[in-house]
């Protein structure tokens, strides 16, 4: 049985990669029925999976952040775990509203 964990902690270390963002990075947001904004949107099937991007204005804890939302998202709480937040490749074609 340990053999088998340990085996299978090998294979989830492999492709685990860590990602921290700092205060003032743009990110997206993942859009899930599990964070309450698949929800709080109209249309499901053609949304897409991220929205944004939105401005990280705080760090909580080592994997939780506290982002800038709009007040169309406002019945949303703030705080967003790593896994639901994307970085925002900086694109010059992209205006941000």
């Amino acid at each position: 049985m340990r053999a088998s964990q340990s085996r299978q902690k090998s294979y989830h270390d492999k492709r685990r990669k860590d990602i921290e963002f700092q205060e003032g990075d743009h990110v997206f947001l993942r859009v899930t029925s599990t964070t309450g904004i698949g929800r709080a949107l109209k249309s499901r099937k053609l949304t897409s999976r991220f929205i944004g991007p939105y401005q990280i204005s705080e760090r909580i804890g080592k994997v939780a952040y506290r982002i800038d939302l709009p007040p169309s998202l406002a019945n949303l709480h703030d705080v967003f775990h790593v896994s639901q937040l994307r970085k925002y490749v900086a694109d010059p074609s992209h205006v941000i509203g």
